[in-house]
């Protein structure tokens, strides 16, 4: 990356490091841990249960969601990481003394390109919005992946490049995810088409979706108290 690059890249990561907060420092440490977000995933795991009518779909639909982390952070991981060998900023032999380290946390391995909370998040928000297609769940699934992405600028742990190039990953595994999806899921199954007030035309109930939501706004309800409870 050029120099000016990697400069702009620096002042936009000290932007977005760090407070003087310690509600936000507990919240955001809450909000980074994948075990945090288990009953996000239950309960989408839950909305397919519930509205697909076969094993088969839902063998294929839960398939498909877990290549979506596989192809997202595990290439990442195991390939992409290695072979870039960019260093975290908070492993960055100069750099790091710049970053505000929250709680001792100075991410995963040394190196940080690309993000791969960014990359996992957004995969599975593109992927359930385009299986889902409700506005509301769609706005809200992505608007989660956006925040596990400042999470990881708020700690310290990526550059802006970083999480960027980790949504935009995710994004098209997300979409491709559905693409292998959408060849197979009608071979298996009829089209039906549903269009009313409780059900979308893709057939997710509407009630269904809000528990979603409801389960959703839960986790950031807690973890907003637990974060107050250390005042």
């Amino acid at each position: 990356m050029p120099d000016s690059l990697t400069a702009l890249d620096q002042q936009l990561l000290l932007w977005f490091n760090g407070s003087d907060s310690l509600f936000l420092d507990h919240f955001v440490m809450l909000l980074t841990n994948g075990l945090t977000w288990v009953p996000l995933y239950l309960a989408l795991f839950y909305l397919v249960v519930k509205n697909n009518e076969k094993m088969s779909q839902i063998f294929l639909i839960i398939s498909c969601a877990l290549c979506c982390y596989l192809l997202s952070g595990g290439i990442n991981d195991a390939i992409i990481k290695p072979f870039v060998a960019r260093w975290r900023p908070t492993e960055d032999p100069i750099f790091k003394y710049a970053v505000s380290v929250v709680a001792g946390y100075r991410g995963g391995s040394d190196y940080g390109f690309f993000s791969s909370h960014s990359a996992n998040t957004m995969a599975i928000a593109v992927f359930f919005s385009l299986l889902v297609r409700n506005r509301l769940l769609n706005t809200t699934l992505v608007l989660w992946a956006i925040l596990n992405g400042w999470t990881r600028l708020y700690l310290g742990v990526h550059y802006p490049s970083d999480v960027l190039s980790g949504w935009l990953w995710g994004a098209m595994v997300g979409t491709l995810a559905y693409f292998a999806f959408y060849k197979f899921y009608y071979k298996i199954s009829p089209k039906i088409n549903y269009i009313s007030s409780q059900y979308p035309k893709t057939g997710y109930s509407t009630i269904d979706i809000d528990v979603v939501m409801l389960v959703l706004m839960t986790i950031l309800t807690v973890a907003v108290m637990a974060s107050l409870s250390v005042f």
